[in-house]
């Protein structure tokens, strides 16, 4: 064993000689051979590794951070899920992208999750990425398509092969734009593929992108939206992409008339063209009878209460599924929380709260709706729930007013022409806008529940806007419109005459405050608006009613003469 030891000290010091006989002279001065530092080599990460740690695990359809993940009852969503599936299935089809828009809570993530298991058991099923708000691992695009390249390539040794050497070659492509980072990652090696004879039809072809409205940022989501067109909606490439999202700006614009992918993509509107009711009832149906083995009463609800329930949730998949995770909360009673929920109205200091999941997903829009308002400096001096509370109140037929079109009500609070494009942006997957061939703007709620959050300081907190408030407001808009018009009469009759008779919506804020003003007046005092009283104390003042007399006797004037 010494003898051992005294060769390889031989051998070690050899070899630092020849080392150090490598070196110029100038350097042998610097080397002090009792203070040798041996730096370590940093560790060599291949490019399979470098792709793996850029990737999110939590976005992948059977990841453990969406375990339970909400997908359809075996007999429910039947006719769209058959839609899709048949439509992924056609890989000679005209159009190999497939988008699924729908209101909040129409339950496209659920279909979504359905889709990747069958998928899956098809083995169709390439990649799968569910985009979460809430999780910072997978708000934003940095991760998709290093997350869409790994699935890819672990579903194929081939395609992992040319993806480890794409990533060794360029260690910086993901810092890099995401048409790049496609190029050079699913593009590259499936073509190469393609060129060394590999038959791309039998690969796993499918990819599911879910939720894009929840990835941060508008220009980003449209971003991965014209990477997507660019490069992978290519003849020799096999793949069929399915996006679902809520209605927001960056798909609904793509696909609109004129839009990017208006030609290219299959657009499924989930809420407008497949009634929900039937499913939901069956879906309720189903899992409160599996609770009868926990009441030991086969009795405990009825079919009037799954009704009541259905109806209540507009179409809004995510309402009765809220509802039935509150009732089926195994330390309570089942009976009692479906009472609860059949009957509840909040008010302060209630306990419970079986929609809270519904108003934090309300929260979470609404907020982000009003920090993208306020973020445009031409709106910084404008209070967007304010704002949006006036038309919410006028889209929920308040009978004590007319309900005015909403590009009327509009002009009547300052806002301008077309303004309500800016002020619904981000609120199309609530709201419906409609507008007919006379220009006339119309809005609706999608779902009651929102409007039912809107009104109670309980539910909305820091979102909350007083119904006095807005009256408040209208009130003072009507009041300084009034006073600033500088129509005299024979002027004031010119307008009545082009806006009534051509049938105008956007006549002038004159008019248009001229009828609502006693209509707010009124309600504004029995709901015990602030202030109104001293605004109609100035107006008086300065001649205002005096004004409105000569409006309204020039169109009476103007009426008796048609």
């Amino acid at each position: 064993m010494g003898t051992t030891r005294r060769t390889d000290a031989a051998r070690s010091n050899r070899s630092f000689l020849q080392g150090a006989n490598n070196f110029q002279m100038g350097d042998l001065q610097c080397i002090d051979v009792n203070h040798v530092n041996v730096l370590p080599q940093p560790e060599s990460i291949d490019g399979w590794e470098l792709l793996v740690k850029n990737a999110a695990p939590n976005a992948l359809h059977n990841s453990r951070a969406r375990y339970d993940a909400p997908k359809c009852d075996e007999d429910t969503r039947v006719e769209v899920t058959d839609e899709i599936m048949t439509l992924m299935g056609n890989r000679d089809g005209p159009q190999r992208l497939l988008c699924m828009t729908g209101a909040a809570g129409s339950g496209k993530s659920a279909l979504q999750q359905t889709i990747a298991e069958r998928c899956g058991k098809k083995n169709t099923l390439g990649s799968s990425f569910f985009f979460s708000a809430t999780d910072p691992s997978r708000n934003t695009v940095n991760p998709v398509v290093p997350t869409i390249a790994y699935q890819l390539g672990r579903r194929s040794p081939e395609v992992r092969r040319l993806i480890n050497a794409a990533v060794d070659e360029d260690p910086l492509i993901f810092s890099q734009s995401l048409q790049d980072q496609i190029a050079t990652l699913i593009v590259g090696p499936f073509e190469r593929l393609g060129s060394e004879g590999l038959d791309l039809s039998v690969v796993p072809y499918v990819i599911l992108i879910d939720g894009l409205d929840e990835c941060r940022g508008e220009d980003s989501q449209a971003e991965l939206l014209t990477a997507i067109k660019e490069c992978l909606l290519v003849d020799h490439l096999p793949f069929c992409i399915f996006i679902a999202s809520r209605p927001e700006w960056a798909i609904r614009t793509a696909l609109a008339p004129g839009g990017y992918l208006h030609a290219l993509a299959y657009h499924i509107q989930l809420s407008d063209k497949y009634d929900a009711s039937g499913d939901m009832c069956r879906y309720l149906q189903r899992r409160f009878h599996a609770l009868i083995s926990r009441t030991g009463d086969p009795r405990w609800f009825t079919q009037r209460d799954i009704d009541t329930l259905v109806k209540t949730a507009s179409g809004q998949f995510v309402y009765v599924a809220t509802a039935f995770r509150y009732i089926s909360e195994r330390r309570a009673s089942p009976a009692e929380r479906l009472k609860i929920a059949l009957t509840w109205t909040p008010h302060k200091g209630q306990k419970a709260r079986p929609f809270e999941a519904l108003d934090i997903l309300y929260s979470h829009i609404l907020s982000t709706a009003k920090n993208a308002y306020e973020a445009v400096d031409t709106n910084s001096d404008r209070d967007f729930l304010l704002l949006f509370r006036a038309h919410q109140i006028n889209i929920t037929r308040d009978f004590s007013l007319q309900r005015l079109p909403a590009n009327a009500l509009s002009i009547l609070l300052g806002l301008g022409p077309s303004a309500e494009d800016d002020l619904f942006s981000d609120l199309r997957s609530l709201l419906t806008v409609e507008r007919d061939d006379a220009g006339t703007l119309t809005l609706g709620l999608y779902h009651k529940s929102f409007s039912d959050f809107l009104e109670e300081e309980s539910r909305s907190k820091d979102l909350f806007v007083p119904r006095s408030r807005v009256y408040t407001h209208v009130v003072k808009r009507c009041i300084q419109n009034i006073i600033e018009c500088p129509l005299d009469v024979h002027s004031c009759a010119d307008t009545v005459r082009h806006s009534r008779e051509d049938m105008v919506p956007n006549s002038p804020q004159y008019l248009e405050s001229i009828d609502a003003l006693p209509a707010y007046l009124r309600v504004g005092r029995e709901a015990g608006a602030i202030g109104i009283e001293d605004e109609v104390a100035g107006f008086t003042q300065k001649g205002g009613w005096h004004k409105v007399d000569r409006c309204l006797s020039a169109m009476f004037t103007y009426v008796l003469s048609i």
